[in-house]
């Protein structure tokens, strides 16, 4: 499948996540964080599976990574998927606590 051409990424901190939301509002995926003492703990990170192949996952990590680095924050990994997504991309290492 081929990637979608508009993927906006929002955090939603009333529901303390990330979401990937495409052109129509649709939220196509989300990662879930917990804060502590100035450390976002990324917990989970979903894709629906109507969106899978679409690098919706990979467009929601960044998104969710550069937000974290902007708020001058730390980041905890306990997803296995953003875990696997750091390993991949060494610019992010910085950002873990």
């Amino acid at each position: 499948m081929s990637q979608l051409s508009e993927v906006t990424i929002q955090d939603n901190p009333g529901r303390a996540r990330y979401e990937a939301s495409t052109e129509s509002g649709v939220v196509a995926g989300f990662a879930e964080y917990r804060d502590r003492d100035g450390v976002r703990v990324v917990v989970h990170t979903e894709v629906d599976d109507a969106f899978e192949g679409q690098g919706i996952g990979s467009t929601l990590a960044r998104g969710a990574l550069d937000d974290v680095r902007a708020r001058g924050l730390s980041i905890r990994v306990r997803c296995p998927f953003i875990r696997e997504f750091l390993e991949k991309h060494p610019e992010y290492a910085d950002l873990q606590a």
